[in-house]
């Protein structure tokens, strides 16, 4: 059950306006949450990849209204070299505002863009770089993806949203490896209470997981397309 974007976007207009809402109002009587969510639900995701030709591995993801596109250039040789011949530097650019812009190849470049925030900007950019340097065909080993949980009024809520980060709900983003399960990112912007910390982190997870079963449905249906592509040449 989910509302509508008109609905939740004039709602968000008038957080905005008015200021943030209660920390009791973030759910309903019923349970619901305030774009109709019920607390363990994820908002929708869209993802698709090779959207920049210019760029070796280009991605643009959607979590809800929030909009973020990555593109990635490399590996490449760098500007400076670097004793650690063996290593590889990867260069990342986080920006918000209007968009911006045989051989030895130490250094990879990742240029992440949000279109549009409404929640949750960090894993919505590491799940778009992550397909980016997929589409780049950089080796991986694993799906990196990340998403947000926090607590609520003794709930467990999944993915927040503006108006739930706006609101100071303690809340913890996780990045996950899809396969193995390993944790490669604790992040808290709020105190968090130690009886729910595993809690948060499980919800956080099978978010993960989700959000990991998309993006590599995403991968697939790009390769199908490349493949086919390829064999009417």
């Amino acid at each position: 059950m989910t509302a509508t974007p008109f609905i939740y976007t004039e709602f968000v207009r008038i957080v905005l306006v008015a200021g943030k809402i209660s920390f009791n109002e973030l759910l309903s009587p019923e349970g619901l949450r305030v774009d109709r969510r019920r607390p363990p639900e994820l908002r929708r995701i869209a993802c698709r990849t090779g959207v920049f030709a210019q760029a070796d591995g280009s991605a643009y993801i959607e979590h809800g209204n929030t909009k973020c596109l990555a593109a990635v250039y490399g590996p490449h040789e760098p500007h400076k070299r670097s004793a650690l011949q063996e290593k590889v530097a990867i260069n990342v650019e986080f920006n918000l505002a209007s968009f911006s812009s045989g051989d030895r190849k130490h250094k990879i470049d990742i240029f992440l863009q949000l279109l549009q925030v409404d929640g949750g900007a960090l894993h919505a950019a590491v799940n778009a770089a992550t397909l980016a340097l997929i589409d780049a065909g950089i080796p991986m080993t694993d799906y990196v993806c990340a998403c947000s949980a926090g607590f609520v009024n003794d709930a467990p809520i999944l993915d927040l949203n503006y108006i739930e980060e706006n609101a100071e709900v303690p809340t913890l983003t996780i990045g996950t490896l899809v396969k193995s399960g390993k944790l490669t990112l604790v992040t808290s912007e709020h105190k968090l209470h130690m009886d729910h910390f595993e809690t948060i982190v499980q919800l956080a997870c099978e978010g993960s997981k989700q959000i990991g079963e998309v993006m590599d449905e995403t991968i697939r249906n790009s390769t199908k397309r490349m493949a086919l592509a390829a064999s009417t040449e």
